[in-house]
This record gives C-alpha cells, sequence and structure tokens, in this order.
C-alpha cells in the first residue's frame, strides 16, 4: 500500500505544481493585462477567450481535485505517516475548487456578457483578483503541504 500512497503522492504534487502554476501565472499575468484594457477592449478580450479559459482550467481544476482528494483517502485508509498533511492538503485545493463556485462561475458570466457597467470594471477586477489572490495561496498550502507529506518516510 506504502507504494500507491507514495505514487498518488508524486501525482497529487504534480497535479498541484500545475494547478499553483496556472494561478500565478492567471494573477501575475492575465490579470494585470485585463487590468491595461479599456472596459470595450476588456469585455471583448473576455468573450471571445472564455471558453478558453474554461477549457484549460476546468479539467486541471478537477484532476488535481480528484487526485489529491484520493491521495488524502488512500494515506488515511494506509495510515501513512503524512496523512495529516495530506489531509491539509486536500481541505486546501477542495476551498480553492469552492470559491469558483462561490464567486468566480458568477464572476466571470458577467465578464463574459459585459453586464458589468464599465464604470464599475475596475472595481470588479480588484474584487476578482483579490478573491484569485486567496484561490492562489490555498493552492500553494495545497502543493506545500503535499511535498511535504511525501518527505515523511512511510
Amino acid at each position: 500500500m506504502s507504494t500507491a500512497c507514495n505514487l498518488l503522492q508524486l501525482l497529487s504534487i504534480a497535479c498541484l505544481g500545475v494547478f499553483a502554476g496556472a494561478m500565478l501565472t492567471e494573477g501575475f499575468v492575465l490579470v494585470p493585462y485585463w487590468r491595461s484594457l479599456s472596459p470595450a477592449e476588456f469585455f471583448a478580450w473576455y468573450a471571445a477567450n472564455d471558453r478558453r479559459l474554461l477549457a484549460f482550467f476546468s479539467p486541471v481544476t478537477s484532476i488535481t481535485a480528484v487526485v489529491v482528494l484520493a491521495t488524502a483517502a488512500v494515506s488515511l485508509w494506509a495510515g501513512h505517516p503524512g496523512r495529516w498533511v495530506t489531509v491539509i492538503a486536500c481541505a486546501s485545493i477542495l476551498a480553492a475548487v469552492t470559491m469558483f463556485f462561490v464567486y468566480f462561475e458568477a464572476a466571470n458570466a458577467s465578464f463574459s456578457a459585459a453586464s458589468v457597467a464599465p464604470q464599475e470594471l475596475a472595481a470588479e477586477l480588484s474584487r476578482w483578483a483579490t478573491w484569485h489572490a486567496v484561490r492562489t495561496v490555498l493552492s500553494l498550502v495545497a502543493l506545500a503541504c503535499a511535498m511535504l507529506a511525501f518527505e515523511r518516510p512511510a
């Protein structure tokens, strides 16, 4: 069982690395770019690219959450020494996923539909960036915990 646990831990680290990297890229590349655009340019860009963003982030997010959840379950079941750190990783990534449904789903839809008043866009992008920063921190916490769990010998 420890081999399966170790393989799942490695897979969790890889998935969380991709997820955290995507969060960092979105926060440090896309958000500043979006803020540099006029409201009309932003809404046009978002409408043209929202499906691409969803097509990328949906599988990355889903696969990461499933793998980390499976890793936590197997670690608990096997009594792996890193099981509690793995549970923290799982809770962190599940919180990040939940944030999509709590805030981002509606916010992103409002960007696609250009239903945010142009004069309110800067404030909404600022709010979006704050939520995204929290989500990014959660993904980094999950990654750090997954790495710590792997370091604990079985």
